[in-house]
């Protein structure tokens, strides 16, 4: 039994019997949902008994960009340019479509939040509700 609030735990139930881990999933449920702590944490559970596996640093990338909108959310400007570099680092390992996600967008994403983050000169954080980003799994 997951150790996740009681919504977390159920929605990685929800996800359970599909054909990805039910954490892979949550996290892309929580990440499009603003949930980007949750997200994070979510999928840490799945990455941390396999972090030295062929997927590690990919969990582990995707924890990071996660982990950058949770700095963002706190108004942590640079934390988050950081930890989207890191992210970037990771994921730029994979091929372009991996575990169903299309890595090359995310990487896209990933330099479009930097962009914005560097070139920023007022120091506004560039994170609403409206300009979040979502994340989608292909289909098979």
């Amino acid at each position: 039994m997951s150790k996740k609030s009681a919504m977390i735990a159920a929605l990685i139930a929800s996800c359970q019997g599909r054909d990805l881990d039910a954490h892979y999933l949550g996290y892309f449920e929580c990440f499009n949902r603003g949930l980007f702590y949750e997200a994070h944490d979510v999928l840490e559970e799945l990455w941390l008994p396999n972090r030295n596996g062929s997927n590690g640093l990919f969990y582990k990338g995707l924890i990071q960009f996660a982990g950058a909108f949770v700095h963002l959310q706190k108004g942590r400007l640079q934390p988050a340019a950081a930890v989207l570099r890191l992210a970037h680092a990771n994921l730029q390992k994979y091929p372009p479509i991996h575990e169903r996600l299309a890595v090359n967008d995310v990487l896209a994403l990933i330099r479009h939040w930097l962009e914005r983050l560097e070139t920023n000169s007022s120091n506004r954080n560039p994170l609403s509700s409206e300009s979040a980003p979502r994340l989608a799994l292909l289909e098979l």
